[in-house]
């Protein structure tokens, strides 16, 4: 039987208290290890995925080498999007398994990471673009625009996190059009009430992947 080591990660204080995204982690590794092993250990670091000095994954890590166990996580961007990163744990001979993905290769991995670094990467240049277009034609943003806008995000922000703990990872792998066909079918709706298109999808779930 294989022997599994469970690693979360959360972004904030908060949510590690109040389990918002950690519930959905533990529920998805619970039930793969169910099938193929056993879990002999758990670990959660509280911090950015940007933040690669992580006590709690380097305990785990020594673990696994001691009892001959594999890593096994719910999600890759709850490990991280860095190609670095994730090919430093590899290369150290650790057994990275992504519940998500049962099947996936330590070779697909490292694409999946490059894809969803690049994609971090482009939103940031166009980003960046955008603020300093709005810069150059004088425009600026009073507080309660500031205000408002932070607002704007963080609902936005909760809203796609709630939306991905309703998609398992049989409907994950489909394309965004059978994915809003799929929720619309449920009769769930967007932050503002209507319905789901693939443009809709891809951006929800963009903006919850790319969150932290």
């Amino acid at each position: 039987m294989i022997k599994f080591i469970a690693y979360y990660r959360v972004s904030t204080e908060r949510q590690g208290k109040s389990g918002l995204g950690l519930a959905a982690q533990k529920r998805r590794i619970s039930d793969f290890v169910a099938g193929p092993g056993m879990l002999i250990a758990e670990f959660c670091d509280v911090q950015s995925g940007r933040d690669d000095s992580r006590v709690q994954l380097q305990l785990a890590i020594q673990l696994a080498k001691r009892e001959n166990a594999k890593i096994v996580i719910a999600r890759l961007d709850r490990f991280s999007r860095r190609v670095s990163f994730i090919a430093n744990i590899l290369e150290q001979g650790i057994g990275l398994v992504c519940a998500e993905m049962p099947n996936a290769t330590d070779f697909q991995l490292h694409i999946f990471a490059a894809l969803a670094q690049e994609e971090r990467r482009l939103i940031s240049e166009r980003t960046k673009a955008a603020l300093a277009e709005a810069k150059r034609r004088g425009k600026s943003l009073g507080s309660n625009g500031r205000n408002l806008a932070a607002k704007n995000r963080r609902a936005a922000d909760e809203f796609a996190s709630q939306l991905r703990e309703k998609l398992d990872a049989d409907v994950l792998r489909r394309s965004y059009s059978e994915i809003a066909r799929h929720l619309n079918d449920a009769g769930i709706a967007t932050a503002t009430g209507r319905r789901f298109y693939p443009q809709t999808v891809k951006n929800y779930l963009l903006r919850e992947a790319l969150r932290d």
